[in-house]
């Protein structure tokens, strides 16, 4: 019995299926649709079939019995519907529709006309997915504990030009959603959750999406996600397309007693350090031809994709991608290059985390008018004397000229802009030595970290994060809300940093400094900005003192620390100012100047900081100042 098929889009990825369509007995290519022309060569082998940019009608004349859709994501629904109105049964190309309305559509189409709609994420076709799905319900890996995600390819600048859609979110008021996570990786994610078991609407809980482009693209190039399943398995993807080689993509299955590796691209399985067993895989139009034939089971139904289209909704509606700088990239070949990235890729597998987790700067960028002027570290390797914490750095100004510091040889716990405590309820969150009365800096075991929990909020302009500050092995002492945010001035940028503090404890808690323990103007403690050594012509003031001596503890409602090529301006109304210009550039509020501070359930703090080329005067900052949101 010979099925007749009519292929919609012979361009681009039809090209693939006119291939296969050669080598396949049993099936006649009767018809084939495009709003381009398609010249004869393109069909040689194939008889002749009708070509027409009428698909309802092409499939009508031609009595075909599937039609393939090998278009732009935006046209499968409207294709699909087009399809099963003219009586056919549909196999479309990865992934299923734009939307997850569109998606609805089709399956309900489907099912109103009885006719088959196969997906085709062809990595799901291979026998290894059932074969680990029958491997975890065995037991032999344990329970399940998650499931990583990793894909490292590369490709040059012209594949986001190949055609209008390319790298697009959105395209003359359509849904794209052409992205590396829900295009190229598709089948990545949907073979995660094929193997979780997990692949029809409702098997998706929540989703987190780490979404970034080196690419001037408006679509993500480099992304992490966290899909959290309804049965509270986590599923983490890691994807980039800039890479520099090509590394098989993987899902990575984390058992309580062992892993499963499945190389999807090659249909390779591996449990723990065991040898790499081959499956084979059935084509996912041979499978519809045979369903329509006899039958036969469908392996990739529509409404089977339901849990992919739950996350590509999520991904459609995530904030846009974040520019990465391009000093983070290798721009010398064809194509942008994330040096490392593959590595980084790997470890999100491993882990199960997401960029930002990793401690990757370039995951949480500040931006200013499209261009990125700071950078935001969540975790370090540093060690815990260092009293690790996320900082800002490099925080720059619009004319690319880098203003703060980190870890510097006069003092290496000094991490670029941030928030830092001497003493908070007898644990250093500063780093470094710990002053004692009547002894003086003192090497104490005493050191304690700022712990980043998570991003509820990641925008362009800036975030909102949940932290905790803890000692290792012991209880927490406060849970931090932060906030930071840029926004642009009529002369550079404002930084602005707010913190809230919420008491862990069932007693009051106190800062102190080590200037309330005895060492005379050592006040430190609170935001901190340790700025970059060296820099020409420094000099601080305020709006009635200048130097170090006259505003080293002032009051003052703003700060200027100014270079020959740029000027920083702080600014905030609730703690003295500590300044350094001598020993090393560097401001910061004083939360406990010369007192200890006792604060009960809550205490909250906001600094703005304008960001500026050049040398600024009096007059320029205080103007700034006022330009700064209340």
């Amino acid at each position: 019995m010979t099925v007749r098929v009519v292929l919609a889009g012979a361009h681009g990825f039809g090209s693939h299926y006119l291939d296969r369509l050669r080598r396949m007995p049993g099936i006649e290519l009767a018809g084939v649709c495009d709003v381009r022309p398609v010249a004869p060569e393109l069909l040689d082998g194939l008889g002749e079939p009708e070509v027409s940019g009428d698909l309802p009608g092409l499939i009508k004349r031609t009595g075909a019995e599937i039609a393939i859709l090998a278009t732009p994501i935006p046209t499968h629904a409207d294709l699909a519907l087009a399809a099963f109105g003219a009586g056919a049964h549909v196999l479309v190309e990865k992934p299923t529709a734009a939307t997850l309305r569109d998606f609805e559509r089709m399956r309900a189409a489907a099912d109103a006309a009885g006719l088959a709609c196969q997906v085709g994420f062809q990595s799901l076709g291979s026998a290894a997915v059932p074969a680990i799905r029958e491997l975890i319900a065995s037991g032999a890996i344990g329970r399940v504990t998650g499931i990583g995600v990793a894909g490292s390819w590369p490709r040059p600048a012209s594949y986001f030009t190949r055609s209008p859609w390319a790298g697009r979110r959105v395209l003359d008021g359509a849904d794209v959603v052409d992205g590396a996570l829900t295009n190229p990786f598709a089948h990545a994610l949907a073979t995660a959750l094929a193997v979780a078991g997990a692949d029809e609407r409702g098997a998706v809980a929540s989703v987190t999406a780490e979404l970034f482009h080196a690419n001037p693209i408006e679509s993500d190039d480099t992304s992490a996600i966290r899909v959290h399943l309804s049965s509270g398995v986590p599923v983490v993807a890691a994807v980039t397309l800039c890479a520099a080689t090509r590394d098989e993509p993987y899902v990575l299955v984390h058992g309580t007693k062992g892993r499963v590796r499945f190389t999807y691209t090659l249909d390779e399985v591996q449990v723990d350090d065991g040898p790499v067993r081959p499956f084979g895989r059935t084509d996912l139009l041979a499978n519809l031809v045979e369903h329509v034939r006899s039958g036969a089971e469908l392996l990739v139904p529509v409404h089977r994709t339901g849990a992919f289209m739950e996350v590509m909704e999520a991904i459609r509606l995530a904030p846009d991608p974040l520019p990465i700088d391009d000093a983070h990239q290798d721009l010398s070949g064809e194509g942008r290059v994330l040096p490392g990235i593959a590595a980084v890729v790997d470890t999100c597998a491993d882990r199960l985390a997401l960029f930002s987790e990793l401690g990757v700067s370039w995951a949480t960028p500040l931006t200013v008018s499209g261009a990125v002027v700071a950078e935001y570290t969540t975790v370090s390797d540093l060690p815990l004397e260092a009293a690790p914490r996320p900082f800002l750095h490099p925080v720059r100004t619009l004319g690319g000229v880098v203003v703060t510091e980190v870890r510097p040889a006069d003092h290496p716990h000094h991490l670029g802009a941030g928030l830092a405590v001497t003493d908070l309820g007898g644990r250093n969150f500063w780093g470094g030595r710990t002053y004692v009365r009547d002894q003086g800096p003192t090497w104490l075991d005493d050191h304690g970290m700022q712990r980043h929990l998570s991003f509820p909020v990641r925008e362009a302009a800036g975030f909102a994060e949940r932290l905790v500050w803890e000692r290792p092995g012991e209880q927490p002492l406060v849970r931090e809300e932060r906030t930071v945010r840029a926004a642009p001035l009529s002369r550079g940028w404002a930084l602005d940093f707010a913190f809230t503090l919420h008491n862990l404890t069932d007693r009051p808690l106190t800062v102190r400094s080590s200037a309330t323990k005895g060492r005379a103007g050592a006040g430190y403690g609170g935001f901190f900005w340790r700025a970059p050594a060296g820099s020409p012509g420094l000099r601080v003031f305020t709006a009635s003192a200048e130097g170090e001596e006259r505003v080293h503890g002032s009051r003052a409602p703003w700060l200027a620390l100014a270079a020959d090529d740029w000027t920083l301006v702080f600014a905030q109304d609730d703690d003295p100012w500590f300044v350094r210009v001598a020993e090393y550039p560097g401001v910061g509020t004083a939360l406990a100047w010369d007192t200890p501070l006792e604060f009960g359930p809550v205490l909250a703090r906001r600094v703005a900081v304008v960001v500026a080329d050049g040398r600024l005067s009096r007059e320029e900052a205080a103007g700034l100042v006022s330009e700064l949101r209340p």
